[in-house]
């Protein structure tokens, strides 16, 4: 576009915020458009041969038939600034908690950004507690991984990536957390703001809110915003990390705005080009070179499974994007294992290196315990009497050692406590305990490690558990 140029739109169609327009010489796709009359914007996201596809922001009902929208020549970008910490923004970025809406040193943030290179990278190798035993033990994550929750509607996939967020409260470094509520209900995401309140997590977190009463727009637009909100903290050599709440929804809204442009529907009624839409959010998470800063953008990306059938279209599509996954299980949770995350489903393509070095070393007999007691609880149901007494114990190990991983929402265990318990586990402490008492012992150790770190924690567990000589 020329500069100081600018083109005209009419609207000739307006369904449920998404118009087509007609008459604009020259627009860019991601452009941003506005409507002086109206006093509303909106985003250029289609580009026909006579006519451009665009989404409103603001109230559906405003424009209607007629009216002109001007090109701007600029990208869409949202605000971004440290005042937002805290705080409850909607898709654009703008607060609506009723607090103060004047941020200092705001920065105007592109939607739509190329992700960081190869060059400009740096290996994942520093590992981010979510305070879950059975994920930082066994489904490690690193700062810079973008690691998918998957599993069934009700099966505590937001309550994991709430205690994920929960537990940053006192880690080193602490990242600067986004949670993004995607076409969820309005009383949900007040019940989540809540919960983040009563823990104190609310201090070091944004929420941004895009519920089922907001428009398509809005949800499409959600997740985007809070991608470039993180990369204002990552270019300040910031951690982030991102929770997208979810993104089975924001593929709702999107075929919602593809079919009214009336795009072609492929598989499911999806556009075609619904993989890029998830591939260039979740690429632009990264951990940067130390040339750059060596900030990061971790994320938690969910989607939800109808049947536990993680090979549909959505799913997949996420899967193959992603660096590994944390599959949450009906049956687990309907037995009341809490959470119910399947270690045998669950993968992490980062791997053991981005745990700590004491979590490596124990973690992996765990690990090989619980495939052991696995397959021996699968044979020993033909006939549990013809046993041998090696075998039975094993089996009461293995029982012993699968309960230790349950926990309680709400209640993220620092990494230290993690190492004593399953430090105790492997070393057969748990074994003379009866199975219906193990979680009872379990927070008792924990409570009594957590009254040592009052005097010096590290001197506790070398002292107690000897983890040097690991």
């Amino acid at each position: 576009m020329i500069k100081g140029f600018k083109s005209l739109g009419t609207v000739e169609e307006s369904k449920d915020g998404v118009m087509l327009l007609s008459g604009f010489g020259s627009v860019s796709y991601g452009e941003k458009i506005t409507c002086t009359k109206r006093g509303v914007s909106a985003m250029v996201i289609n580009l026909g041969r006579d006519k451009v596809g665009a989404v409103l922001f603001g109230e559906v009902q405003s424009v209607s038939a007629g009216d002109t929208f001007t090109s701007t020549g600029e990208i869409m970008s949202v605000p971004a600034s440290y005042d937002m910490v805290g705080r409850v923004l909607d898709g654009l970025a703008y607060p609506i908690d009723g607090k103060n809406t004047n941020f200092k040193k705001v920065k105007m943030m592109p939607v739509e950004k190329i992700a960081a290179g190869v060059m400009e990278r740096q290996g994942v190798d520093t590992p981010l507690e979510t305070g879950i035993i059975s994920v930082d033990s066994m489904i490690p994550v690193g700062r810079g991984q973008r690691e998918l929750v998957i599993g069934d509607r009700g099966t505590g996939k937001t309550a994991f990536t709430l205690d994920a967020i929960i537990n940053q409260k006192d880690a080193k470094n602490r990242p600067i957390c986004i949670y993004v509520a995607i076409g969820q209900k309005r009383s949900q995401v007040a019940n989540i703001i809540d919960k983040l309140e009563k823990f104190h997590a609310m201090e070091y977190t944004i929420i941004i809110s895009a519920t089922a009463s907001d428009s398509v727009a809005l949800q499409y637009l959600a997740p985007y915003s809070a991608t470039a909100i993180a990369e204002y903290f990552l270019a300040d050599k910031k951690d982030v990390l991102i929770v997208y709440d979810d993104l089975t929804k924001h593929a709702w809204a999107y075929r919602q705005m593809s079919l009214i442009l009336e795009r072609p529907p492929g598989r499911e009624a999806y556009p075609g080009d619904i993989f890029y839409l998830h591939s260039r959010l979740l690429e632009r998470s990264c951990r940067l070179n130390d040339k750059l800063g060596g900030g990061s953008i971790t994320s938690f990306p969910i989607v939800e499974t109808q049947l536990g059938d993680v090979s549909a279209y959505i799913p997949t599509n996420i899967i193959s994007i992603t660096d590994g996954q944390i599959y949450f299980e009906t049956d687990l949770f309907n037995s009341g294992f809490r959470p119910a995350i399947d270690p045998g489903n669950s993968v992490s393509r980062v791997g053991s290196a981005a745990q700590t070095k004491e979590m490596k070393k124990i973690a992996g007999r765990m690990r090989l315990d619980l495939a052991q007691f696995k397959e021996l609880e699968a044979f020993a149901q033909f006939g549990s009497a013809d046993l041998d007494e090696a075998t039975r114990n094993k089996i009461e190990r293995g029982r012993r050692v699968r309960e230790i991983l349950k926990q309680p929402q709400y209640s993220p265990l620092p990494t230290y406590l993690q190492i004593a318990v399953i430090y105790a586990a492997n070393e057969g402490y748990f074994d003379k305990i009866d199975l219906e008492n193990v979680l009872d012992v379990k927070y008792k150790l924990a409570d009594y490690l957590m009254k040592e770190k009052n005097k010096d924690i590290t001197q506790g567990v070398e002292k107690f558990f000897k983890l040097n000589s690991l």
